[in-house]
């Protein structure tokens, strides 16, 4: 029995701000001298990150006109773990709301189980049991939470989905992940912070997972995950919780780290799924930065052209930890009815192959998550180039 990804939606919170407007944020509250100041806006136009989204208003703001954080210059009293937390426990509902009603919007899936996926804040009851009630869900829904495992959280979700779903024809799975990185900004100036400080964003996002494609939309068929641990960039990515918020550990050494074992993780999922890097289609790559995604390329020998849609999330939204890699399938989603995509359904069809999304993301451990996703197409009338793909024997 086979698992499909059958609705897909994101949402982000209402507060954007430009890349140097958090800029000027940063430098005010680091009490930055005018040299430190270019250097730090030299790193933010560096990141390729256009904009960024956060529940909070005070990044677009002056000292005085804070809603969270102190309005004094150097925002002491700093905000303390039960006060972020607090935060989190109001803004991750709605959020997640959100993006659930992108995912849904058109649909009427009977949900047996729910996955929430956070690494951004905790508290019990929590978010699965808040979502039960504000989606009117039975009390028997099946709660799993997956929590604290960084930007490559979203493939547990959807390992536990298919899982479940292999194992249940009638199961209806909701993965939501819900991610609020700028509530845990740090106030200090080690390379680590700084770094995070300009990558992280907040968004969530929703999927839907069931046994059978829907004949009216585009379905991905959960083919194959392989995950790898490189104990050599253990000290290289962290997430701590400290007194003053969940602090981040990312040195420059991780696209190094990652380099040195992105072939052989890549290797192992082509090979596990009876594939060559030629079958593969479309990426669906975590934008941790833009360095990470520079490292994929020069490995599987990829053109920037390639990266399209992780690249065009990270400019749009910056790195969204667990959320992030499912905006960029909604990217790769939206393009899979246009006509430019039918067209090339036609050439796949006349090869006598299916279309393939291979989508990796990684986090603290130095931990290696990736799959493989067999694009369905939508049913089409008789005649048309899709239903002639759809009548092709899948590979798998």
């Amino acid at each position: 029995m086979n698992s499909y990804l059958t609705a897909i939606g994101t949402a982000v919170p209402e507060h954007g701000f430009f890349q140097q407007q958090i800029a000027s944020f940063m430098a005010q509250a680091l009490q930055l001298d005018e040299r430190e100041r270019r250097k730090l806006q030299a790193l933010y136009r560096q990141t390729r990150i256009e904009k960024r989204h956060s529940v909070l208003p005070d990044f677009g703001r002056e000292v005085g006109d804070f809603s969270f954080f102190p309005n004094t210059t150097d925002l002491e009293p700093f905000p303390t773990v039960g006060q972020r937390m607090q935060l989190y426990q109001r803004e991750a509902l709605p959020l997640a709301l959100k993006a659930i009603q992108d995912c849904l919007r058109g649909t009427s899936a009977p949900i047996t189980h729910l996955v929430t996926v956070s690494c951004t804040g905790m508290y019990a009851p929590g978010l699965d049991i808040e979502l039960i009630d504000a989606l009117n869900l039975p009390t028997t829904t099946s709660r799993t939470a997956i929590n604290f495992m960084g930007c490559y959280g979203a493939f547990n979700g959807l390992k536990v989905a298919d899982a479940i779903v292999r194992a249940d024809a009638d199961a209806c799975v909701l993965v939501v992940c819900v991610e609020l990185c700028t509530i845990h900004f740090q106030k200090k100036q080690e390379e680590d912070h700084l770094l995070s400080n300009a990558l992280f964003a907040d968004g969530a996002a929703a999927v839907l997972i069931e046994a059978q494609p829907r004949p009216s939309t585009p379905s991905l068929k959960l083919r194959t995950f392989y995950c790898d641990l490189l104990s050599e960039g253990r000290e290289e990515m962290g997430w701590i919780i400290n007194d003053h918020g969940f602090e981040m550990t990312l040195t420059s050494e991780v696209p190094a780290v990652i380099r040195q074992g992105i072939g052989r993780l890549l290797s192992q999922l082509l090979q596990k799924s009876n594939l060559t890097i030629e079958d593969i289609d479309q990426y669906a790559i975590h934008p941790g930065g833009r360095k990470i995604l520079e490292v994929i390329e020069q490995q599987l020998g990829l053109e920037p052209a390639d990266n399209q849609p992780a690249y065009e999330i990270l400019r749009q939204y910056g790195n969204m930890s667990s959320a992030t890699v499912l905006f960029v399938l909604q990217e790769i989603w939206k393009t899979l009815n246009t006509p430019d995509n039918l067209n090339s359904e036609v050439t796949s069809a006349s090869e006598k192959r299916a279309k393939n999304i291979l989508s990796c993301a990684f986090g603290p451990g130095l931990t290696l998550e990736s799959m493989i996703l067999e694009i369905i197409p939508a049913a089409q009338p008789v005649g048309s180039a899709a239903d002639t793909l759809s009548s092709i024997p899948s590979k798998a």
